[in-house]
């Protein structure tokens, strides 16, 4: 259960700071590695690290089920529910794998996140123009052996239900022969709603699947796939509801 939002003034006068600090020294760590490396493996420590902070400030514990099916050496594309922005911090500390994200551009316009983002190989993807060469981004992405992580429902949902997948990402997974692995994340709505500052502490679940293989695939079961990924997600989320 979760308990009754911290006070105004805990978010003003320490969260918001704490959590400011957190993410202009990370975020600078991470901008100068970039510097001598463009894959972005110190970057994803950087992320790593900024996301338990944020976790063990905020007072959320990840309670993570099924990653043992995963060989963590292994490329995989993550495809998960989106219900919060505190998504990514539980997706990177929960799961270790070497994770780049597909997320909208406008994210590329915020001081320190934005040039982090740019500078540590995610991929940013105007939702109006896509364009090949974000695909070809993408693809030299899986090259390198990282791994993606992806929210196909292409915004946060305001109650924690899934809305409908877009099918892009299940294409290029079938196209490169890549398994895809659903994931569950149940109850991070209620850390931090939409539209609000201050933050809920709680457990918030996240199940990872089995892997999915797409090696026998065609570009025209990409639409059946994501029925399939939203229906194995789905079948975690709401029974935590």
């Amino acid at each position: 259960m979760f308990s009754l939002s911290f006070h105004w003034w805990r978010t003003v006068f320490f969260l918001i700071p704490a959590i400011g600090v957190y993410t202009v020294g990370l975020g600078a760590c991470s901008l100068g590695s970039s510097l001598f490396s463009g894959q972005g493996k110190f970057g994803h420590w950087c992320a790593r690290a900024w996301s338990w902070f944020i976790l063990a400030t905020t007072g959320v514990k990840v309670d993570v089920t099924g990653y043992e099916q995963l060989q963590k050496r292994k490329t995989y594309v993550f495809v998960s529910n989106h219900q919060s922005i505190y998504d990514i911090p539980i997706i990177f500390w929960s799961i270790p794998h070497q994770l780049r994200i597909i997320a909208k551009a406008s994210l590329g316009n915020f001081p320190v996140l934005g040039w982090h983002l740019r500078r540590t190989g995610h991929v940013l993807v105007d939702r109006h123009k896509p364009g090949q060469v974000t695909f070809k981004k993408i693809s030299s992405i899986l090259q390198e052996g990282l791994s993606l992580i992806v929210f196909p429902e292409g915004t946060r949902s305001i109650d924690g239900h899934i809305a409908g997948f877009k099918k892009a990402v299940f294409v290029l997974a079938i196209e490169a022969g890549l398994s895809i692995v659903p994931v569950s994340v149940s109850g991070s709505h209620r850390v931090m709603k939409p539209g609000r500052l201050t933050t809920c502490p709680g457990v918030v679940s996240l199940t990872v699947h089995a892997p999915i293989e797409t090696s026998l695939l065609t570009r025209n079961d990409a639409l059946d796939l994501a029925d399939r990924v939203k229906r194995t997600i789905a079948s975690a989320v709401y029974h935590e509801m």
